[in-house]
């Protein structure tokens, strides 16, 4: 399974608009970090999971020609805003993109891109075909290949962090129940999003999530969702334990 960060930034990106902070203006590719998304390639599939703002950009950068699915964590713009960009593969693939989602995002899906759903569609408009995602205890297929749900909460807001295999992705988060946790353990790769130092009312700070990432002891670990808050990437890194490290727009690892 080859996993590429097509995005480990926060809801603004980094550099943020208007931003004159050293790592809003750093020259370092690392610190350059378009809205949270992943490519999952595993079992011939290529699945995408969040479709954010920089959906487009992200797919041309890393010349990804073939989308079989897309999965949603949770309903927030800075994951769904780039769903109109699936015309390309609708029209290169000539089939509906399947799009995964518990019902509450498909709701909210159906209502931002009524354009979509309507019944008689204006011509060239993206073709999805929903597939609802009902349990968060147990594991459904995506287009064949086996994703566990893990839930958490964004504050109040309950979301979905995915295991595919020893591979688990969690993002957007702040809570996860002992359930969720007896669900991620043993994973070999965990990504888990880290803001900033300092506490958030939505998200782990990075105490909170090398806390966290200590007592599931996975044998690699990577942050994502970072804001410009954290700081350079190089400098938070060198403070990192060994086993985890900073995510960066474009890295690809091997699970």
């Amino acid at each position: 399974m080859q996993i590429t960060f097509l995005g480990t930034g926060t809801s603004q990106g980094v550099p943020i608009i208007g931003c004159h902070c050293p790592v809003c203006r750093s020259v370092d590719y690392r610190d350059k970090r378009l809205r949270v998304a992943v490519h999952v390639q595993v079992a011939g599939k290529s699945i995408v999971i969040d479709s954010g703002p920089d959906f487009r950009q992200q797919m041309l950068r890393e010349r990804i020609e073939q989308l079989d699915a897309l999965v949603f964590t949770h309903e927030h713009k800075d994951h769904t805003a780039g769903l109109d960009d699936i015309r390309s593969y609708n029209f290169r693939q000539q089939r509906d993109m399947p799009l995964y989602a518990e019902p509450r995002v498909l709701a909210q899906l159906q209502q931002e891109f009524a354009y979509i759903f309507a019944e008689n569609k204006y011509p060239g408009v993206p073709r999805v075909k929903t597939i609802p995602i009902t349990s968060d205890t147990e594991a459904f297929l995506v287009e064949g290949v086996p994703f566990q749900p893990i839930r958490a909460l964004h504050y109040r807001l309950p979301v979905l962090g995915y295991r595919i295999g020893d591979f688990t992705y969690i993002t957007d988060a702040n809570y996860l129940t002992e359930a969720a946790l007896a669900q991620v353990r043993g994973s070999r790769v965990i990504v888990l999003n880290a803001l900033r130092h300092e506490k958030h009312i939505s998200h782990f700070s990075l105490p909170e999530a090398l806390e966290l990432l200590t007592d599931l002891a996975p044998e690699q670990a990577y942050l994502t969702h970072i804001s410009h808050q954290l700081g350079m990437h190089h400098e938070v890194e060198a403070t990192l334990p060994d086993f985890v490290r900073l995510a960066y727009d474009g890295l690809q690892i091997v699970v």
